[in-house]
């Protein structure tokens, strides 16, 4: 399956990653990955632990140097492989924010702020530090150290600080880990607006597929060095190009399916074949059908016409997901209502409530 998401058009493409390739020792970390991102956009690389992502994020910045393939901005070769061809971090007009935030402790929240803008004059350097500091909302914080600050305005601060050369990307390396799960969410709003409102060009690495989804314009999505897919979040969940990404992005039930004629045999019942996605698969052959918690609708029934049973209840405050075991062995999952309480090991049945396009892998 091919992803219908535009890449940015060339002549507006600010950063260009070309065949990069990283390895430590025997491990390979990136690997031929290639991609551009466009001129104020917002991409998020999102992935597993050790998927490649941060790495993929040093080489822009030019903190590692890549062992082939090129990063380019604007056109400009920043480093190719070569010993010759490297431009160094402070030279490549690439601003980083780290999920540690990285504040000097002994400057005030101003002064970190100014950090990079020595080469300004005192009154501009003033400009700028007022400019950023009410634009993250903490004018009143200039004075404050950052022990002194919450985690959330220390991580504001540390974004004022990278945006004040005004840099053309912004690199984000997991900026929300450090924060607890009820400020990410508000702070992730926080610095997307910042980010558009400057309109700079950021790059933003993380392994909370809501987090990307949320923030990103187009989503990267790496498994063990490669990019596995990128596109924009809508058409990267609707259309997942490998299980991988499926089953990364939200959760995924796979039903097996044999192939007769112009339907699809499941334990669920038949599938249209014409219901799937660039459908090619030969007669009698078993493809795995991607169904998503709301595609499916479970109806409690006696065990001679059950489709399965629950086998796990997740409440999520205004609905349950019941986790369905099939007769046949798959797992599939049922979003309803949070009236509608049925019970571990209920009998039930299941049916196809989807309005969309399914998407399809060969059977594993």
């Amino acid at each position: 399956m091919t992803d219908p998401a535009p890449s940015p058009d060339p002549e507006s493409s600010v950063l260009q990653l070309r065949g990069l390739e990283k390895s430590y020792a025997t491990e390979t970390a990136v690997r031929d990955l290639s991609l551009s991102v466009g001129d104020g956009e917002i991409l998020a690389l999102l992935g597993p632990s050790g998927c490649g992502k941060t790495t993929t994020l040093r080489l822009i910045g030019g903190l590692e140097r890549p062992d082939s393939g090129t990063v380019a901005l604007d056109g400009q070769t920043l480093a190719d492989g070569t010993v010759d061809t490297f431009v160094p971090p402070q030279d490549r007009g690439i601003g980083l924010v780290f999920q540690n935030f990285a504040l000097f402790p002994h400057m005030t929240a101003a002064e970190n702020v100014a950090f990079g803008l020595a080469d300004r004059s005192e009154a501009e350097r003033e400009r700028r530090v007022d400019e950023l500091l009410e634009l993250v909302g903490l004018s009143d914080h200039a004075d404050h150290y950052p022990d002194e600050l919450s985690g959330g305005q220390k991580q504001r601060i540390a974004l004022a600080r990278s945006l004040a050369p005004e840099p053309e990307v912004l690199l984000l390396d997991e900026p929300l880990s450090n924060l607890d799960i009820r400020l990410r969410v508000s702070m992730r709003e926080e610095i997307r607006d910042i980010i558009q409102e400057t309109g700079v060009t950021a790059v933003w690495v993380t392994h909370d597929q809501e987090e990307a989804m949320s923030v990103a314009d187009r989503i990267g999505v790496m498994h063990d060095g490669h990019l596995q897919q990128i596109g924009t979040p809508e058409s990267i969940f609707a259309r997942p190009a490998s299980r991988f990404v499926a089953s990364f992005l939200g959760q995924a039930g796979f039903l097996s399916a044999r192939v007769e004629g112009d339907t699809l045999v499941t334990d669920i019942g038949p599938i249209d074949v014409d219901r799937l996605t660039d459908f090619d698969a030969a007669e009698g052959a078993t493809v795995d059908v991607l169904v998503r918690p709301d595609d499916l609708r479970a109806t409690p029934t006696n065990d001679e016409e059950a489709d399965g049973r629950i086998v796990r209840r997740q409440y999520q405050g205004p609905a349950f997901v019941y986790r369905v075991e099939t007769a046949g062995g798959d797992t599939v999952h049922c979003l309803h209502n949070h009236t509608e309480r049925f019970e571990v090991g209920e009998a039930v049945d299941v049916e196809f409530i989807a309005d969309h396009p399914l998407s399809w892998y060969p059977g594993a």
